[in-house]
């Protein structure tokens, strides 16, 4: 799922098999994009738990605590044809969710601190990623399912906001979020309610980016110079914070009319 404007659909009642406790979660972590499986993964039976313009999101059907994120390859075709004929000469991998966010967990930021030993600070605020595996619907990218307090598959953000507001709670978490941003030198995309769900650790509400990680190719190279780096961050969480205000408003005016844009 791109980092849009779309909501994100999720409609799950969660088998008790995939409920899994703090102590059972995965830990494990792939550092390239893809994994060869001798068996593809049958998903034909499956309905998606979420699902985003882009992608659907499955449940992982033989290990639990995992799910399953597979394009929805019409409406990539529909973006494509809408690409002018230079973009177009760019191909299709540039506008395929599932291999933006493979490039993404590529980025220095993130093999650095893997590199350092630094692997849980990664995944304080990020599902653990497993790379890409075959299904019958196609390749799929394999990450952590994001749980909240009752074993139930995590709450977005927005629809948080909805229901709650922004309370303090969340105002918490999101703060934690944003230093975690600060420190990591992570790069993102927009920070989007909906592309951010509530998982719980420790016994309190964690937000963690389920989508829209990574920056355009052009804003990654320019992100080798520290002060640009910092800056681009400092962006994304002030562009962020002025969402979570228009998610709250009346919204009479859009978004993108809000950031006169």
């Amino acid at each position: 799922m791109a980092a849009s404007d779309k909501p994100i659909n999720r409609e799950l009642q969660l088998p008790r098999e995939h409920i899994v406790s703090g102590k059972n979660r995965l830990s494990n972590h792939r550092k390239g994009p893809e994994r060869k499986n001798a068996a593809v993964i049958d998903l034909s039976d499956q309905t998606p738990f979420a699902s985003g313009y882009n992608r659907h999101c499955y449940l992982h059907p033989d290990t639990p605590g995992r799910c399953l994120k597979v394009i929805r390859p019409e409406n990539i075709e529909a973006r494509y044809q809408r690409q002018t004929p230079l973009k177009k000469l760019l191909g299709k991998s540039r506008i395929n969710d599932n291999k933006q966010e493979q490039r993404a967990h590529q980025q220095s930021a993130i093999v650095s601190l893997i590199k350092q030993g630094q692997e849980n600070q990664v995944w304080r605020h990020l599902p653990r990623f497993y790379g890409e595996t075959s299904t019958s619907l196609g390749p799929a990218n394999e990450s952590e399912l994001l749980l909240n307090s009752n074993g139930e598959p995590a709450q977005t953000l927005e629809s948080y906001l909805q229901e709650h507001g922004f309370d303090p709670s969340i105002k918490a978490a999101s703060e934690r979020f944003c230093e975690w941003l600060e420190e990591t030198g992570i790069l993102t995309r927009n920070l989007l309610p909906h592309n951010l769900v509530i998982a719980w650790r420790n016994n309190q509400p964690e937000l963690f980016l389920v989508d829209g990680l990574g920056a355009p190719d052009a804003q990654n190279r320019l992100a080798a110079i520290p002060a640009w780096r910092r800056r681009y961050i400092a962006r994304r969480i002030s562009r962020f914070y002025n969402r979570i205000a228009w998610e709250l408003s009346d919204k009479q005016q859009s978004w993108e009319a809000s950031q006169n844009l």
